[in-house]
């Protein structure tokens, strides 16, 4: 059985040699245990959002050194660290466009990502970002002491929050709270901790929510008919 195997092998080898050898083929440069695949180029888009100009107000200063950027305004000063995929350029009318320095995916990623985050930079420290929050439960309320934010959410006890620096909290008729101010990632996280302590329930809606949130309710277990 092996013997036959082994023949049929070899004929099957001696009939491609020689249709190549019909065809004007060397056999001898032609590999049987191995087949390579041509691997298509994926060219990478140009990101909608990076390509998109940063206009810079008046009241704005900009210092630009390599990957580095500072930007400072009547609200406060910001810098960051561009990488290597990215690059910043500032044009003679005084706009700010942030390029693609490589032709990677990576590159494509943060080249909408940077440029998004440069537009943040220029927006806080020249008009400022506000977060709205709103508690919702019988006695539930909040209240500021100081530089602390006091929050009596049903706990045993008040639930007490140091309000960071360059961040203002405004409470109003004891449920609504706004945070602001020049950093959007600050004002996101310290919102984002204030709706941690009580994440509204999908029953009745009570808890801290954000002002534009829509909480998707569920129906309660009805009674037992009898």
């Amino acid at each position: 059985m092996a013997s036959s195997i082994t023949s049929s092998f070899q004929t099957s080898n001696l009939k491609s040699v020689f249709l190549g050898e019909r065809i004007g083929i060397r056999a001898s440069k032609i590999s049987a245990t191995r087949v390579g695949f041509l691997r298509k180029t994926v060219e990478c888009k140009e990101s909608r959002i990076g390509k998109q100009p940063i206009e810079v107000p008046s009241n704005v200063a900009l210092t630009l050194a390599g990957q580095d950027l500072k930007v400072k305004g009547p609200l406060g000063e910001l810098a960051i660290t561009y990488p290597r995929e990215v690059k910043v350029e500032r044009e003679d009318s005084g706009i700010l466009r942030v390029k693609k320095a490589l032709e990677t995916r990576r590159a494509n990623q943060m080249h909408g990502l940077f440029r998004t985050l440069t537009d943040n930079m220029v927006v806080g420290v020249s008009k400022g970002f506000e977060k709205k929050l709103q508690l919702v439960g019988v006695g539930y309320r909040a209240m500021l002491e100081g530089k602390d934010l006091v929050l009596n959410l049903g706990f045993s006890h008040p639930v007490r929050m140091t309000i960071p620096d360059g961040l203002k909290v405004k409470v109003e008729d004891n449920t609504r709270i706004t945070v602001s101010g020049y950093d959007k990632s600050e004002i996101g996280q310290f919102a984002a901790t204030i709706r941690k302590w009580r994440p509204p329930e999908p029953y009745k809606g009570k808890g801290v929510k954000y002002a534009d949130e829509i909480i998707r309710r569920k129906e309660g277990k009805a009674g037992k008919k009898k």
